[in-house]
């Protein structure tokens, strides 16, 4: 028994050991959050590198005040839908689909440019303006040709030494260009038989070819033609030979009036080969100097194959057969 004057004593016993009690669920609210930051954090990573700039200017758009974004949610209640912004397809993941719906700006398609038409900017149109430009060309000298045609027949027409010799001058279109040709007619010829030594009304015509042709660019191409009468002599000299000489002896004839000698592009001797009278090979008509005014670009006539006529060297002067 206690005594009288102290105090009752309590005595109170604790019990040691064990764990403290349950502390609550707020530190699993905290760690939630983290690992929401953290994937965040990741995503806007990903997403940093996986979208293009225009991507990015979208994406930019859509936090803006101003920006129009979509209110509509896609079948699978992500706001991607579960696509990924990238191409490369869908977003396949364990969690749920994060990210923003939007209307990127469409890229801008590259213009197709042709290498070529960078070189020149008048592609497309050079070959119609190349066209047009050689039709024109060959127009002018269309013109220039039918000119020279009607001076020719003037100049005749109008010299009273020439009187007559009208029909003797004939001139028309060859592939070749303007052909103007001195031909035997009417019993009137432009050599003596079988002679190269020609008349005095043929160096007069030539001397009005050549006043009419002078101020002509083009080259000309010179031919002597004689008709099929067999003409052979004790040393080989045949028609070949003449028409070749006539030819050369034409040629001479038109340097010596003022013509350039380097406009003489050919100069050849084909005998009875081309008749102007297929007909009849041994009409006087046959019997022909031919001035062929070529045309721009165009190149000596051929020479024929072999045994079909002979060609004139102007340099030397020299007969050869072709």
């Amino acid at each position: 028994m206690a005594e009288e004057g102290q105090g009752e004593i309590i005595i109170k016993k604790v019990k040691k050991g064990g764990h403290g009690g349950h502390h609550g669920g707020a530190w699993k609210v905290a760690y939630a959050d983290f690992v929401t930051a953290m994937m965040a954090f990741f995503l806007l990573l990903w997403l940093l590198n996986a979208t293009t700039e225009e991507q990015k200017l979208g994406i930019a758009d859509y936090f803006a005040p101003s920006s129009n974004i979509s209110k509509s949610t896609s079948g699978s209640d992500g706001l991607l839908g579960g696509q990924s912004i990238s191409k490369d397809g869908a977003l396949v993941s364990q969690f749920s689909s994060v990210g923003v719906q939007m209307q990127l700006p469409p890229e801008e398609e590259s213009e197709q440019t042709d290498p070529e038409a960078e070189k020149d900017p008048l592609k497309g149109e050079g070959s119609a303006d190349e066209k047009q430009l050689e039709e024109f060309r060959r127009e002018q000298e269309r013109k220039q040709f039918e000119e020279t045609a009607i001076a020719l027949k003037t100049a005749i027409a109008q010299n009273p030494e020439l009187s007559g010799l009208e029909d003797n001058l004939l001139i028309d279109q060859t592939p070749e260009g303007l052909r103007i040709q001195l031909v035997d007619q009417h019993g009137t010829s432009m050599f003596p038989s079988g002679s190269s030594n020609m008349l005095g009304h043929t160096e007069k015509l030539l001397k009005l070819v050549a006043d009419a042709i002078q101020g002509i660019d083009q080259q000309i191409a010179i031919k002597g033609h004689t008709d099929a009468t067999p003409y052979n002599t004790a040393n080989g000299y045949t028609n070949w030979e003449l028409s070749a000489d006539r030819a050369n002896a034409s040629r001479r004839a038109l340097i010596n009036a003022g013509f350039k000698a380097e406009r003489v592009a050919s100069v050849e001797g084909l005998a009875a080969t081309e008749p102007l009278d297929p007909a009849h090979p041994n009409a006087e008509v046959n019997r022909r100097i031919s001035i062929i005014l070529l045309k721009d670009q165009q190149e000596a006539p051929p020479k024929k194959p072999k045994d079909s006529g002979r060609t004139l060297e102007v340099d030397n002067l020299s007969a050869s057969p072709n």
